[in-house]
């Protein structure tokens, strides 16, 4: 049986609160209903702040970036192939339908992500 198409959108909505949830201590740099964007309020050597995450809606698909991945590889260690699969480089991951499973891993590798900043001082 053929996996029925989920709209794009319908996975932005899904993927959002993810990164959301940690909105209270971070800097929400875009809210719409294409992009959720959030960095973190340390500013870098650069002058620019740290990028934390985000979700962006892409014709076919979505776009899921998480920094702290990047920063600490580490992070990943213990990820199941299924998530692995949909990596895309160092620390983004593509979605093109809803799967729970999958949505409730990278929710908590999302928090995770904080935790690390936190513990890095990047973050409250």
């Amino acid at each position: 049986m053929a996996k029925e198409k989920t709209d794009p959108k319908v996975v932005f909505e899904h993927l959002k609160p993810m990164l959301a949830k940690h909105a209270d201590k971070l800097a929400v740099v875009t809210d719409s209903e294409d992009n959720y964007y959030l960095d973190t309020n340390h500013i870098q050597k650069n002058k620019k702040p740290l990028y934390f995450g985000s979700a962006k809606l892409r014709a076919k698909y979505v776009s899921f970036y998480l920094m702290p991945v990047y920063l600490k590889p580490e992070l990943l260690e213990g990820m199941s192939d299924r998530l692995k699969k949909r990596m895309q480089g160092k620390s983004c991951f593509n979605f093109k339908e809803i799967d729970q499973e999958l949505f409730t891993e990278l929710g908590a590798l999302v928090d995770a992500g904080y935790q690390s900043y936190a513990e890095q001082g990047f973050v409250d």
